[in-house]
């Protein structure tokens, strides 16, 4: 998502003011720091290792092979063919008496040689099984020998739009043994491969391949004979560095995209790098801002409980192929820490409170109660009573959080002096589970004006007003004054995929499983003999306070140059598109070059994110879906299309499984840096511009909505700012099977780009794309009349009333 502008942004060898900050490690002490980071992790885990690194064996299992052992030793078999008399001997002799005792350590001695020798030997083999990804490469309606081998095919559902509807879903049966029957969160992540690193020479033709469609004849051949010369002088010595960083650390490129595309970066973190997630589109389900925060939060915190306990099943890719799982480990307690050069993730084993910002005043709320967690009821009265505390924020202590919003390496120096000066407060808000803020405003979708109040919702929760979200926070959780929610997400701790699965258990067990009384309030009774909330003072000294309002001025610049447009399109949705047998991301993705070239007439590099957590450790890959098949497409010709979606569809496949472009290419660059080589081609490969990135934001946990009965219920999705001054961001989510929702984010600064204009195009777009199919002339034909009633009748407010009408219902699916 936001990742894009991180990307375009990132420059290892510059400081925020330009001058040159040479990287003086050594490539080869890199490395080994690299593998060293990855160690600690592994022993940081060691809790977890032993309850889940045994997977798919348990603890429970070396009982049985014991018991099993002393049982035929009893009926005089020795099952260790004489093992276990050697280990006997080797034992220190303790008399006559201890002889059975030394029988049974030499048992207990063989059982623990054996039982670690089989579950070595399923994680090698669950290993080499997850590491074949042939299948996910096969061509549309072929299958190779091999991935005949590893498949099984079983039932005839429609497979996920990743591999396209015409597919079966494919089912390891190997894996499904070697998977054993409950495997826990982490489970699988001593059996995932390592991320691959690719061949140079099919990169660098892979992305020659990339800009030919948006460079000239002139520029294109300069920039091949870059290329050539990077391959002929340094490609095989940056490449053999690659290599052996990928044979010792955890993963090749992740630990590398998380500091300098992220910690390094001293742009603002506010619409430069965080994203948001909206509530649900139609419905509120009380309009009490003190209970839904109640909710919301112990929602949240059971969340966390369930992370703990790893009661979350770990994600798996069409049912089958487990995903990593590492990213959860920092969802909350989490903060990112300023520093004058680079940032640092802190984070803390546990928390058990949370930091509350509420008419620039600062509170900390308790969330347990001798260590158990508060009831919704009782976090309520505790939010109430923060709204009903009629005291005035402190001079400056209202903006303090703009400095959060700030340049890194200004708040950096600032917080130095308010560590030293407000050490308890701070440590109050950077040691909280998460940041709350309860907004003053209401938000989220109007009667009396639809499309403007969606926007206004967005930019709430993407900027806010610049000084009422604590920005270094790993999220925030933002409840607005007549009840509806929202989330600002930190980037670098983790991805969208990771937060959004948060949010959706958020969003279903507040409403669905813990729901609320008649009046609006949580269930339950409140509790009396609660603290008050405390207060946090702020001793801020004068230095402080130019600062404060330094800071103050540019993110409020920063967020009123932003223009956030929401658009539901509810015309179709992913229904239709199956029904054409299409990959739905591909459709939209090849609607959305149609828009932009109908936009900006011209074709731009395209940023789409995806996922490479196949791979222990890892996080993205940029699907480039300007391809010469998508600039080629007729909207008159079906034939193109399908090209030009089959095109997109090998990028996607090739990207999750390790074969994509950019992240080789931004490797490749660090190390030459460590090196102080000086690579023309790297160089211009870095400095290219995302006019237009996109994202998807996946629907994880459909079985915790029921859209049948309750299509209102349905997370939203979220946005993020655009990746470069004149450029476009685009997210967007399948509602259920008939809507999609999308966000678009531009810069008001920027005359060539308008977020407004660039979504009534991706309107027409999809339905000159629709109408390629026999079904999509009726979409045309229903689209008629003006754009305020096409906006009233996509918002809904023709069939929907918005309210907590239906709050008291319960999900079956909880």
């Amino acid at each position: 998502m936001a990742e894009a502008h991180q990307a375009v942004g990132f420059r290892p060898s510059l400081t925020s003011d330009g001058a040159e900050v040479e990287l003086s490690a050594p490539v080869l002490q890199e490395i080994y720091l690299s593998g060293l980071r990855s160690w600690k992790r592994h022993l940081s885990r060691f809790w977890n290792d032993f309850l889940t690194g045994v997977f798919p064996a348990s603890p429970l299992s070396w009982l049985f092979l014991f018991s099993a052992i002393q049982l035929a030793w009893f009926l005089q078999l020795d099952p260790s063919l004489g093992l276990m008399e050697k280990i006997k001997e080797l034992l220190p002799d303790w008399g006559g008496q201890h002889h059975g005792l030394r029988g049974v350590l030499a048992a207990a001695l063989f059982a623990s040689c054996l039982w670690g020798a089989l579950i070595f030997t399923l994680h090698v083999a669950l290993r080499l099984l997850l590491s074949y990804h042939g299948w996910l490469l096969e061509p549309h309606g072929a299958m190779s020998s091999p991935t005949k081998t590893w498949l099984v095919w079983e039932g005839h559902s429609p497979a996920p739009a990743l591999l396209g509807p015409a597919s079966l879903p494919p089912l390891s049966a190997l894996v499904r043994i070697f998977s054993g029957r409950h495997p826990m969160l982490f489970s699988y992540q001593r059996s995932l491969p390592r991320q691959p690193v690719p061949s140079v020479q099919d990169t660098v033709r892979k992305y020659l391949e990339s800009v030919r469609p948006v460079l000239s004849d002139e520029d294109f051949d300069w920039t091949a004979v870059l290329a050539q010369e990077f391959l002929r002088l340094q490609a095989s010595l940056l490449q053999w560095y690659l290599r052996l960083k990928s044979w010792w650390a955890s993963n090749y490129v992740s630990d590398w995209w998380e500091e300098f595309v992220y910690l390094r970066s001293r742009n603002p973190l506010m619409v430069n790098s965080n994203y948001y997630m909206m509530d649900f589109l139609y419905v509120t389900p009380t309009p009490l801002q003190a209970a839904r925060a109640g909710n919301a939060i112990h929602a949240l915190l059971l969340y966390r409980h369930r992370l703990n306990r790893q009661e979350i099943p770990p994600t798996l890719l069409m049912g089958m192929r487990p995903l990593c799982s590492a990213q959860y480990e920092k969802i909350f307690n989490t903060t990112r820490i300023p520093g004058v050069q680079k940032d640092y993730i802190r984070h803390l084993h546990d928390s058990q409170h949370v930091a509350v910002f509420h008419r620039g005043r600062f509170f900390r709320v308790g969330t347990h109660s001798r260590n158990s967690l508060l009831s919704p009821r009782a976090l309520e009265q505790q939010f109430q009573r923060i709204l009903d505390d009629p005291s005035p924020a402190c001079p400056h202590e209202e903006h303090l959080a703009s400095l959060t919003a700030a340049p890194r390496d200004t708040w950096a120096q600032v917080r130095t002096s308010l560590k030293t000066q407000a050490a308890e407060a701070l440590e109050v808000v950077e040691g909280a589970a998460f940041f709350v803020s309860l907004d003053a405003e209401p938000a989220g979708l109007t009667r009396e004006d639809p499309a403007a109040s969606l926007d206004a919702y967005a930019h709430a929760l993407l900027a806010g007003r610049g000084h009422d979200r604590w920005f270094d926070k790993s999220f925030t959780l933002i409840v607005f004054s007549n009840g509806k929610l929202g989330l600002s997400v930190e980037h670098s701790w983790a991805d969208c995929p990771i937060s959004g699965h948060m949010w959706e258990f958020t969003l279903a067990t507040e409403c669905f499983q813990l729901g609320y009384s008649a009046d609006g309030h949580c269930k339950g009774h409140p509790d009396p003999t609660l603290p008050q909330p405390q207060r946090l003072q702020w001793d801020l000294p004068d230095q402080i306070h130019s600062s404060i309002s330094v800071a103050l001025r540019g993110a409020k610049i920063l967020s009123e140059n932003v223009d956030c447009h929401v658009f539901p399109f509810s015309l179709f949705g992913k229904s239709f598109i199956r029904r054409c047998h299409l990959s739905s991301d591909s459709f939209i993705q090849i609607a959305l070059q149609l828009a932009h070239f109908r936009d900006r007439g011209q074709f731009c590099l395209t940023y789409e994110s995806a996922m490479t957590r196949l791979f222990l450790e890892g996080r993205t890959e940029t699907v480039r879906s300007c391809t010469r098949e998508a600039c080629s497409f007729d909207p008159q010709c079906l034939a193109l299309f399908r090209v030009a979606v089959d095109k997109h569809q090998a990028l996607l496949k090739a990207a999750m499984s390790g074969q994509g472009v950019d992240r080789h290419l931004f490797a490749l660059y660090i190390v030459s840096r460590f090196l102080h080589l000086q690579s023309p081609f790297l160089t211009q490969v870095h400095s290219e511009q995302w006019q237009l990135s996109t994202s998807q934001i996946p629907v994880q946990q459909m079985h915790l909505f029921d859209v049948h009965n309750y299509p209102d219920y349905v997370s939203s999705g979220g946005g993020f700012g655009p990746a470069d001054e004149h450029g476009y961001g685009v997210s967007y989510i399948f509602m259920g099977d008939d809507m999609i929702t999308f966000h678009i984010s531009s810069k008001k600064s920027s005359t060539k780009t308008d977020s407004h204009r660039l979504g009534q195009h991706i309107e027409d777009a999809l339905l000159d794309v629709a109408s390629l199919f026999q079904a999509g002339q009726h979409f045309k034909r229903r689209f008629r009349g003006s754009r305020e009633e096409d906006s009233r009748r996509r918002c809904g407010f023709l069939s929907r009333q918005t309210g907590a009408s239906k709050t008291s219902m319960t999900s079956p699916a909880l």
